[in-house]
């Protein structure tokens, strides 16, 4: 009798979709050579036919056959964080389709550092497209649990890893141009990334390569989310009780103002504590129906900066219902 893995690369091998955890978020994975699989993954999700996919490889060996060149940045940021939450854009090869890259020059590429993960990718043995498994732009799914809830019979196979240990997206690095770019902070600190160089990472270039996860309005609930001061908060808070209205918060100690309108959840100091369970709990969130999601932002400091980025593109990513505050942290 096949076990997990082996049966989760026949459906592959078959052209079907498999949901498996990486360290970062569970990925809905598809035979990264394979057309009509990679088209499965667009409908599956929704996904614009324009936002490139990160191919998952079990080495690197496996993975660089996929760029037409390797600069040497990419070698040092390769021997330190893969396998590891870090995602490199690089030059693609001709044999790379248009499919996986959105229908440009670069392909994304990453190792994941989880164990089911890479029994998987050895055992189907080639390289797999895994974006995120939910519906494009809503919030990442970091259990099997969320998988299933959010795509149902869409999803041909689910392997289950427990809960993902780092919860929000890779980091990714343009390496392609001339200047190493952070298009998308996440599971490695820019600081890091940086610390190895030598150098600083520029922005996203105007007319340079689109990233996956890097649209302004992304991993969002259903329910309107705002980021406010804590006086904004509490402000709202108020008038959401006098109005008999339910909101959920998240934001460090709770005050005495709450009542039992308010569920007020106190997040991790720190923030890789933070983003491990940020999802799970937008999502506990989003379905206990509240009006409104209302968030405390985090620190501006750089360790803060992939947990600030997905709850700033989670709040206009969100449904938008009228607000007294200001809204700009």
């Amino acid at each position: 009798m096949m076990n997990e893995i082996e049966r989760a690369a026949e459906c592959l091998r078959a052209g079907k979709l498999v949901a498996f955890p990486t360290e970062t978020v569970y990925g809905l994975g598809a035979d990264a050579l394979n057309a009509q699989a990679v088209a499965g993954i667009y409908a599956a999700k929704g996904r614009p036919a324009d936002h490139p996919l990160i191919v998952h490889g079990a080495d690197g060996d496996t993975l660089l056959r996929l760029a037409r060149r390797v600069p040497a940045p990419a070698w040092v940021l390769i021997e330190r964080f893969w396998p590891g939450p870090l995602t490199l854009v690089l030059s693609r090869a001709a044999s790379v389709s248009d499919a996986v890259t959105g229908g440009q020059g670069t392909v994304a590429l990453r190792v994941p550092d989880h164990p089911l993960a890479l029994a998987l990718l050895a055992e189907f043995g080639g390289p797999l497209v895994a974006p995120s498994a939910n519906r494009f732009g809503r919030i990442s799914p970091t259990t099997a649990e969320h998988v299933q809830e959010e795509l149902g019979s869409a999803v041909d196979f689910i392997l289950d890893g427990g809960p993902c240990q780092v919860g929000v997206e890779s980091a990714i690095v343009d390496l392609s141009g001339d200047a190493p770019r952070l298009l998308r902070p996440g599971g490695v600190p820019r600081e890091a990334i940086e610390a190895l160089l030598g150098r600083s990472l520029a922005g996203p270039a105007q007319g340079g390569p689109r990233a996956p996860g890097a649209l302004s309005a992304h991993y969002a609930p259903v329910t309107p989310l705002h980021l406010l001061t804590r006086a904004e908060i509490h402000t709202q808070v108020r008038e959401a009780m006098a109005a008999g209205r339910k909101v959920a918060v998240l934001a460090p100690a709770a005050p005495d103002i709450i009542g039992p309108g308010c569920r007020w959840l106190e997040p991790p100091a720190d923030p890789a504590a933070y983003a491990r369970v940020l999802y799970a709990w937008l999502r506990a969130l989003d379905r206990s129906g509240v009006s409104a999601i209302l968030v405390q932002p985090p620190p501006r400091s750089p360790c803060w900066e992939a947990v600030r980025d997905r709850l700033t593109r989670a709040a206009r990513g969100s449904k938008d219902i009228p607000m007294t505050a200001s809204m700009t942290p």
